[in-house]
């Protein structure tokens, strides 16, 4: 087994969740010994963060927090990185740069994860800072499948909803304006959804009409199998 170092902590509940994900799907396939995981809970203060969720400003800050991370599970021992952020991955160039190990990618394997499944247009839940980046784009392009967005206000809401999130306030409201973002997919001839911010799975949305995919779930997925190579 390999040892996975995560970069955790942004936002912390969705750090736990991956932790418990990767810790079953390795029982799932493997139930010879529990996975080897050290986690590294990134002490970012919490304006950075949230400037970077509601106003996609001050991304700048993030790199030194992250690449100290990074030398640090490298340090510890870990085989290799992941992040189960997907905002993070705008400074995923800057980590492997700052370390021998490799650093898997939620942008890419996601984007594999759809290619394999034959889907050619995509509706994308993402921080704005994300979506600026247009990194998801560039990878989605890449396997032939269409980015399709919110639009301008939701996209606003999508920011705040998120940074209730990372804090630990969102409450049912959240959950039932993220149902209303993701309805107007549907006027737009869009039958598949991605939650392109991790921590849009602690709303667990559901509908009737739409596939809906988490990308947490599909990096958790791709992690254990790098663990048990």
């Amino acid at each position: 087994m390999k040892t996975v170092g995560i970069i955790g902590g942004l936002g912390p509940e969705t750090t736990a969740e991956f932790y418990l994900a990767i810790n079953f799907g390795c029982y799932k396939k493997n139930r010879i010994n529990r996975p080897p995981v050290l986690i590294w809970n990134v002490p970012l203060r919490y304006q950075v963060e949230k400037d970077l969720l509601t106003k996609a400003t001050g991304e700048g800050r993030y790199i030194p927090y992250l690449t100290d991370a990074a030398k640090r599970l490298e340090d510890g021992g870990a085989d290799f990185i992941v992040m189960p952020c997907n905002s993070l991955h705008m400074f995923i160039d800057e980590i492997r740069r700052s370390v021998k190990i490799p650093v898997l990618s939620i942008l890419e394997e996601t984007s594999l994860f759809l290619k394999k499944k034959g889907i050619k247009k995509v509706g994308v839940l993402a921080t704005s800072s994300l979506l600026k980046k247009k990194l998801y784009e560039g990878y989605l392009q890449q396997n032939g499948i269409e980015q399709i967005l919110p639009d301008d206000l939701d996209q606003e809401k999508l920011g705040r909803m998120i940074s209730n999130l990372v804090m630990n306030r969102y409450d049912n409201r959240d959950r039932q304006r993220l149902l209303e973002i993701i309805n107007k997919f549907a006027d737009k001839d869009v039958k598949e959804v991605i939650l392109a911010c991790t921590d849009l799975q602690l709303l667990l949305p559901h509908h009737d009409k739409l596939h809906i995919y988490d990308t947490m779930k599909i990096f958790a997925d791709a992690t254990v199998d790098h663990i048990l190579e």
